[in-house]
């Protein structure tokens, strides 16, 4: 990027507030923005963005700043960088075994996506989400409808919130993993009317914990 953090918050506020308001922001409203109480400070970033071709400046009329194709262009580089399009792969329900994504898939692979910013995934690598249905786990604030955000794992650590692919009953279930012996598994839900599921680790599956719950309002 060939602009400083302050000159690419200062073009998207133009932006925003052209879509806003019809017409550019004031020079002191920039500075209100972007934290520069100097007009002089923001005429000489506003001079930086006409000198790459951001933006076009005429210093005769009041709010005299026009974005051009390339500050446009600029903006949607951004917003690529920080969005993410998450697959959805189906429900936390009596199912086949989620398909789990590698770094190849698409989202184009799937019917459905949600789009989510870096700053809520701070995990690297691929990630899925899964529709939750049912209210097991309500007790940890996840509620039938909600959203998680699923990473990949196959050995999860007591505690975490996996995604459990139980082979004989052929069902997924949402549940914490604890590791009580060699010879058994229990999945913990988060609902005081519910009981444990006990099961040995050959008949179990990890497909996924979760990383993230996005609640359906």
């Amino acid at each position: 990027m060939d602009l400083s953090p302050r000159q690419s918050a200062m073009l998207a506020y133009i932006g925003k507030y052209v879509a806003e308001n019809g017409y550019p922001p004031s020079m002191r409203e920039m500075g209100e923005a972007v934290d520069i109480s100097s007009t002089s400070v923001v005429s000489y970033n506003l001079n930086i963005l006409q000198a790459k071709g951001y933006i076009q400046r005429d210093r005769e009329i009041s709010r005299g700043v026009k974005l051009l194709d390339k500050a446009v262009e600029h903006q949607v580089s951004v917003l690529d960088e920080i969005i993410i399009n998450v697959p959805v792969l189906g429900r936390i329900m009596a199912s086949e075994p989620v398909p789990i994504p590698d770094d190849s898939t698409s989202p184009l692979d799937v019917d459905e996506s949600i789009a989510l910013t870096r700053d809520i995934l701070q995990e690297d690598g691929p990630v899925y989400a899964l529709q939750v249905k049912g209210d097991s786990m309500i007790d940890a604030l996840i509620h039938d409808g909600d959203i998680v955000i699923m990473k990949p794992e196959t050995e999860p650590k007591n505690g975490d919130l996996v995604a459990a692919w139980l082979k004989a009953e052929k069902e997924t279930t949402l549940k914490r993993f604890y590791l009580e012996n060699k010879h058994r598994v229990r999945l913990q839900p988060a609902n005081p009317t519910m009981e444990p599921i006990y099961v040995h680790p050959s008949n179990l599956e990890i497909q996924g914990k979760v990383i993230a719950v996005i609640r359906q309002l």
